[in-house]
């Protein structure tokens, strides 16, 4: 019995700081959604105080976006009027380094013939009139002999000719035969001036000899070599060689159809190669080609530069930038650009703080700004950064 009471006793006592236990956590919990406690003092200290209720972060009326006084959006979001430019429109271009034609000659054989002498590599700069290679042709000896030819022929003509003016002068013979002698003397000197002639185009004018020496007609650099010294040269339409003069090369622009209106003669342009990256060169367009590429539908547009130290080497490549002439127009950062379904909109602040959101027709875009056609006039404020908080 004494045991059975003792047991009771205790098992009180242990529900008894249960329930206070449970009570306090309760208060705990109570306090934690905003009771206060009370000091020894009387003074009311808020556990966990609430802070003040914001308010929304933006009101839609209608077509109206407000931004409340006390929206944090206030503070993520900038807005400023619009301007208007009419600096012109830099188009981006895929180019490359080219050799000018009119300072490039693929020099010809004039003959068949063993090139017994190659005195020049490939990529070696010569000077004009350079000895560059020696040819025995058999052409070139046949040219020599009608030369020889022609010479004796008319040198038998001309003894005749004085021969029959004797006979002539004496009365000695018809009129007819001084005609026909002094017929054929002007016969054999057209045949020696043939003759004579057509071995000029084969040798050197007055450096003439008895095989073909091929010199530099131009000053430039060797860009290609078909024939190897020993080689028999069999066919007179394949260039030997051909000397590119360097001085001046052009840039040459591949300028799409779609942008051919846009481009002419005059324009300043601006170069980069990957060659020599962060160098930029300015020029201006020499000429427009008259004609489309017709393998790729485009028009070579060209830039010459000088090229004093050789560093433009042709088949470089480049990219050509050509600034185009626009009218004056609305430009905005690419920021306040927004997109809406399948529309470009922007935000226009009609009241201070107070947007609607308006389609825009496009331009071109550059660097930093978009300039727009048509949906907004100079001088309107618009959300220039942040607006796609605002893009529900």
């Amino acid at each position: 019995m004494g045991i059975h009471t003792a047991m009771s006793r205790k098992y009180s006592a242990l529900t008894a700081a249960q329930k206070r236990l449970g009570a306090a956590i309760g208060a705990a919990l109570v306090c934690a959604a905003g009771c206060v406690y009370v000091l020894g003092s009387g003074t009311a200290i808020a556990a966990n105080p609430t802070a003040a209720d914001p308010g929304p972060a933006m009101v839609r009326q209608g077509d109206k976006l407000t931004v409340p006084a006390n929206s944090p959006l206030r503070a993520r979001l900038a807005v400023s009027a619009v301007g208007a430019s009419a600096t012109p429109h830099a188009i981006s271009l895929p180019g490359i380094v080219e050799a000018d034609p009119a300072r490039t000659v693929n020099l010809l054989p004039p003959l068949t013939g063993r090139l017994t002498e190659l005195k020049v590599k490939l990529g070696d700069v010569v000077k004009q009139g350079q000895l560059l290679a020696v040819v025995h042709a058999p052409d070139l000896d046949q040219a020599w002999s009608d030369v020889d030819k022609a010479r004796d022929a008319l040198a038998l003509a001309r003894k005749a000719l004085e021969r029959a003016r004797g006979v002539h002068e004496a009365g000695a013979n018809a009129v007819k035969d001084f005609e026909q002698a002094t017929s054929n003397v002007e016969q054999a000197l057209a045949e020696s001036k043939r003759a004579e002639a057509r071995l000029d185009t084969l040798q050197d004018g007055n450096n003439k000899s008895r095989v073909l020496n091929i010199r530099a007609p131009v000053s430039g650099a060797i860009t290609a070599l078909n024939y190897g010294a020993g080689s028999f040269i069999n066919d007179a339409t394949v260039a030997l060689m051909t000397i590119a003069n360097l001085d001046t090369v052009w840039v040459t622009a591949n300028v799409p159809e779609d942008l051919l209106g846009a481009i002419s003669k005059g324009q300043a342009a601006e170069v980069e190669l990957p060659a020599y990256p962060g160098q930029k060169l300015h020029g201006t367009v020499a000429f427009v080609s008259a004609m489309l590429e017709a393998d790729t539908h485009r028009n070579k547009t060209r830039i010459a530069f000088a090229n004093p130290d050789g560093k433009l080497i042709p088949n470089m490549y480049a990219t050509v930038g050509i600034a185009v002439p626009q009218s004056k127009q609305v430009v905005v950062p690419p920021s306040a650009l927004l997109m809406n379904n399948d529309s470009t909109t922007v935000l226009v602040e009609v009241a201070p703080w107070t947007f609607v959101r308006r389609t825009v027709e496009l331009g071109h875009e550059d660097d930093d700004s978009v300039r727009i056609v048509s949906g907004l006039a100079a001088g309107e404020r618009i959300v220039v950064r942040g607006g796609v908080l605002l893009n529900d």
